[in-house]
């Protein structure tokens, strides 16, 4: 599998970067274990985690994911893995820490901490800001609303305590997550100011429905050598085809989770995926192949963030994720843009 060097990094990446969210809520540690061994198998060497997982998220598996992975490294070995994981921001989650999810230097540093301890090793390679400690629209939300400010750490009390982390030898290089344009400039130019090593990564979702980075995020990510993780690149199963026409498969995640990045199930989603099928079946591919070829062909994008709930699914994505589109196909889709410009957020 292809690997790539991360910017300003000794780390090299598959693009194909194995999700885990699924594990220890529609995945038992057995089932995830036999993803983990397979997608190695595949030539996958970078693992995404957090300690907010399994999703949906519940207090009563908060963490549960980072330890099946962590039983696993364990047992084996974490010689030429990536690992990284990511630290939850401020609300939505009340009882990670008992609520204290301010970024503050004293909850970064305490989160990897406990994130060390679950995956049972003694450095992260990549250590993410989950979401923003400012107001920012993420999550489906579409518009920016002055009214929601309130008061938190700032970007450099932030900057500081990852700095902290990477002259402690906990982390090797740090990210962000669900971050705006404007977020990534502002912590790497404050990073820059501090003499902090910067973000080497953004983990945002994108997509062919979800299309956001290409704008003004794309000319950050170049300006400020940043390197975009894409996550939900198949819309959390939209863009397989197993939903298509309101199907409902059992044990699907829209199936069992009927909220859950509810944005990719809108009838103006579900139009643009219909779109995107018919071009699929024009090109003889598969719709996943269609999907996941659009964005392995984005120069920004460092890795992909693929998912699985069986060994099975996890070979069919890593196949789809080798597609490589041609002119004619990549024009197709542009012409197919122009209908659906923001199906999804």
């Amino acid at each position: 599998m292809k690997r790539s060097a991360l910017p300003g990094t000794d780390l090299h990446v598959s693009e194909v970067c194995l999700g885990t969210m699924t594990w220890g809520e529609q995945n038992t540690e057995r089932e995830a274990h036999a993803q983990l061994d397979r997608a190695v198998d595949l030539g996958i060497n970078f693992i995404d985690t957090a300690e907010m997982y399994p999703a949906p998220p519940r207090p009563e598996t908060q963490g549960r994911t980072e330890t099946y992975l962590g039983n696993w490294l364990a047992s084996r070995g974490r010689e030429g893995l990536v690992v990284a994981t990511k630290v939850a921001g401020p609300g939505r989650r009340e009882w990670i820490r008992g609520g204290r999810t301010d970024l503050t230097r004293d909850v970064i540093a305490e989160a990897c901490e406990t994130s060390l301890a679950r995956l049972r090793i003694d450095r992260i390679d990549l250590f993410q800001i989950h979401w923003p400690q400012r107001n920012v629209p993420i999550f489906g939300a579409r518009q920016f609303d002055p009214g929601q400010e309130r008061a938190g750490p700032g970007v450099d009390e932030q900057v500081e305590a990852m700095g902290a982390l990477v002259r402690a030898g906990k982390i090797r290089h740090w990210g962000l997550s669900n971050e705006t344009a404007w977020g990534i400039a502002a912590f790497t130019r404050t990073a820059r100011a501090l003499g902090v090593p910067p973000p080497v990564t953004v983990q945002n979702g994108f997509n062919l429905v979800a299309r956001g980075a290409e704008y003004e995020l794309a000319e950050t990510l170049y300006r400020e050598r940043v390197s975009l993780l894409a996550y939900s690149p198949l819309a959390g199963g939209m863009l397989t085809g197993k939903y298509l026409g309101g199907a409902r498969p059992p044990g699907a995640r829209f199936s069992e989770y009927t909220n859950f990045t509810a944005r990719f199930g809108t009838p103006h989603a579900r139009e643009a995926i219909e779109a995107h099928a018919a071009l699929a079946r024009e090109r003889g591919i598969s719709l996943a192949a269609l999907a996941l070829g659009y964005v392995r062909s984005r120069w920004f994008v460092a890795a992909m963030i693929v998912g699985a709930t069986s060994v099975d699914q996890l070979e069919a994505n890593v196949a789809a994720a080798r597609c490589e589109l041609d002119t004619e196909a990549l024009d197709a889709l542009a012409t197919i843009f122009e209908r659906y410009p923001v199906p999804a957020v």
